[in-house]
């Protein structure tokens, strides 16, 4: 990767001023949030390589010894560990991406979604009038339409995977059209990806104006970004692409396809967690993140959850501000919580999945 950042052409702000004027109240670190998207939306602002310039020198090894620190000395047991996979399950994209994906299966996952949990967990746990559900079920296009049906009235969110995923390679226009399409069946998150490619050459211009573009064509829908950190190869790259993202308007910043060789890990996001952070300060606007890939334990889940907490406060532990990108994980939590009540494991065939 070049180290020289190319000047930003003026001619091509499209998101308004270098500054956002005025700020918005800032919410306290302790205040609920609904599910629905309900926070002020990220604007944008123009592409400001000083900015980046300030937050591209990233050290790996403290990275890696903060989160060493954070796992070893936090320890979640008995009641507390059973309340904070309950808020792992409501931080959930509950997603299936396979290539023998059908309707059927579709309708299965969101059966799942709507009813988590067995009838004798929820009971156990004393949870009966509350609704913990997976914040959005995440699908390709072709069955976003299917997933809105089944899911009517239940308050859980449709998001698409769209822009070519999981490689971003095809012509601009053609991405484009994907996300319309897809807010057209009703999709109301679309979770892009872009091309590493622009990264390890420096296009930020480039990549910026594309972001953007995504941004306006999915409207109303929250834009997810995913950088596709396991294809970046530095930390440097992930904090320069993650502050690229969020200054063309994105809502999330998302580590990872699932589709890498390595996916999302716990150094990776929090560089990403302290450029959200940074971003906040300079704007006031707060930015979602959404680790996947390869989280597939409640354990996992808690070191995630853990993070957020320490690096950005209770705020991001909202569905509006933090998911995880999963599959296999719900199915463990549901393991988890069933020996939290009786005292052993259960199979995981016990525990219907799609």
């Amino acid at each position: 990767m070049s180290s020289t950042f190319r000047e930003a052409d003026p001619g091509v702000d499209r998101l308004g001023p270098s500054k956002i004027t005025p700020l918005p109240a800032r919410s306290a670190a302790n205040a609920p949030a609904p599910q629905a998207h309900g926070i002020a939306r990220n604007p944008g602002m123009r592409l400001d390589l000083g900015f980046m310039e300030s937050m591209r020198s990233v050290n790996r090894s403290a990275l890696e010894r903060r989160v060493a620190s954070l796992t070893k000395r936090r320890s979640i047991k008995a009641d507390n560990q059973a309340a904070w996979l309950l808020r792992a399950v409501a931080c959930m994209d509950l997603t299936t991406l396979n290539s023998n994906d059908t309707d059927e299966r579709v309708r299965r996952l969101c059966a799942k979604a709507v009813n988590p949990f067995r009838r004798d967990i929820i009971e156990g746990l004393g949870i009966a009038g509350e609704k913990i559900r997976p914040a959005a079920v995440c699908v390709y296009h072709p069955f976003v339409a299917t997933a809105v049906e089944a899911l009517h009235g239940s308050g859980i969110h449709v998001a698409a995977v769209s822009t070519a995923f999981p490689h971003g390679l095809t012509p601009l226009s053609t991405r484009l059209q994907e996300i319309e399409a897809s807010v057209s069946d009703g999709a109301d998150e679309i979770d892009v990806v872009i091309p590493r490619g622009l990264v390890f050459a420096a296009k930020w211009q480039e990549l910026y104006n594309e972001i953007v573009s995504m941004r306006a064509a999915c409207g109303e829908a929250h834009l997810k970004v995913i950088l596709g950190t396991g294809d970046l190869a530095t930390l440097r790259n992930v904090m320069l692409a993650s502050m690229v993202a969020m200054m063309a308007g994105a809502d999330f910043i998302k580590t990872s396809t699932g589709k890498e060789s390595v996916n999302a890990t716990l150094p990776v996001g929090l560089a990403m967690v302290r450029a959200i952070r940074a971003y906040f300060e300079e704007t006031g606007y707060l930015i979602g993140f959404k680790p996947a890939g390869g989280i597939s334990t409640a354990k996992a889940s808690l070191d995630w959850l853990v993070l957020m907490k320490e690096e950005l406060g209770r705020r991001w532990l909202e569905p509006d501000l933090f998911r995880f990108g999963a599959s296999s994980l719900l199915t463990d939590i549901e393991r988890q919580l069933e020996h939290h009540l009786t005292g052993h494991y259960s199979a995981n065939h016990r525990h219907a999945m799609a």
